[in-house]
């Protein structure tokens, strides 16, 4: 069994309101198809149609499940990027065993618990193949070495597992994708005029084609995140579009036998452009795949700390 982790920053479950939130008012056909009409909102887990599973207050559809993780993990004040996602790569919460929620960049005390390790040197030491798909620009691995710019906390997990990030010959050789998946970003703001240029569908369709090497694979969408914080509907609208697209494409041309497709997130942010600031709301985990597959997965699933654990679980069953 495999997983696919398409990580999804700030994203939460917010309500059916279009004025405030594009996941009610973008029409996304492919995520909307697995969630059986649905939009991807608070209501949808009280869907008449849906069928409520056990202690964890999702529903299922034909091929998919959807939960509603816990983010704010019994701490004081709004969910951060740093402690959010070290959460989630780490099956430890974090910002408990430190006192408070912290971010975006880990500071020495976040930093330490992800060298300490996390899901990827796990998995390294246990004989997997993972990899984190993104691409990283020339400019980026510069600035790192010259210490001018940080790790954000999932390539931090992925080089101090010993894995190597993703580089612009990745990406020219089909290795890996761009953070707005078809790299035309790369061409306008990197100017990087030589960068193929893919179809957020052919985006979708390599992710699934480089699922073939490993058996995990992370993919991180930060731009997410970003709109949210710039409470920019008409970025987030076209962010979701292009999202749904690259869905489309990985649905596709994804074996549900092969293993499954975690979408999920660190905190809430995009779901409420009524305000700059993180939500308290909880994020989804939707669950793509065989039914058997999400059903293991989602049985201890209530939180994003046991993301890991249930990552973990799943791929040292399937040996």
């Amino acid at each position: 069994m495999k997983v696919l982790f398409l990580f999804l920053d700030g994203i939460g479950l917010g309500t059916n309101d279009p004025q405030v939130n594009p996941f009610a008012k973008v029409e996304m056909p492919h995520l909307e198809g697995l969630l059986g009409g649905n939009k991807l909102v608070v209501e949808t887990l009280s869907a008449a149609s849906a069928k409520t599973l056990r202690n964890t207050g999702g529903f299922e559809t034909e091929r998919a499940t959807l939960l509603a993780l816990d983010a704010g993990l019994g701490v004081d004040g709004l969910p951060q990027s740093a402690t959010g996602q070290a959460a989630l790569l780490t099956g430890i919460n974090i910002s408990q065993e430190i006192g408070y929620h912290y971010g975006p960049k880990p500071n020495q005390e976040v930093s330490a618990y992800i060298r300490n390790g996390n899901l990827f040197s796990t998995l390294a030491k246990d004989g997997y193949k993972a990899a984190l798909l993104n691409a990283y620009p020339p400019g980026y691995f510069t600035a790192i070495e010259s210490g001018r710019r940080l790790y954000s906390v999932i390539p931090l997990a992925v080089t101090s597992a010993g894995i190597p990030l993703k580089t612009l010959e990745d990406l020219m050789d089909g290795h890996a994708l761009s953070a707005d998946f078809t790299a035309q970003g790369w061409r306008d703001r990197l100017q990087l005029p030589e960068t193929p240029v893919m179809t957020p569908d052919q985006a979708g369709k390599r992710l699934a084609t480089l699922m073939d090497d490993y058996d995990l694979a992370i993919f991180e969408y930060w731009l997410s995140d970003y709109a949210g914080h710039h409470q920019d509907m008409d970025a987030a609208e076209s962010l979701l579009a292009t999202f749904d697209q690259v869905l489309g494409g990985l649905l596709e041309a994804w074996d549900d036998k092969q293993g499954l497709i975690l979408i999920t997130s660190d905190h809430g942010n995009m779901e409420d452009l009524g305000t700059r600031r993180h939500t308290a709301n909880p994020v989804p985990a939707l669950l793509i795949g065989d039914p058997i597959f999400r059903q293991d997965f989602a049985a201890d699933l209530t939180d994003i700390i046991g993301v890991t654990p249930s990552i973990l679980k799943s791929l040292h069953q399937s040996i």
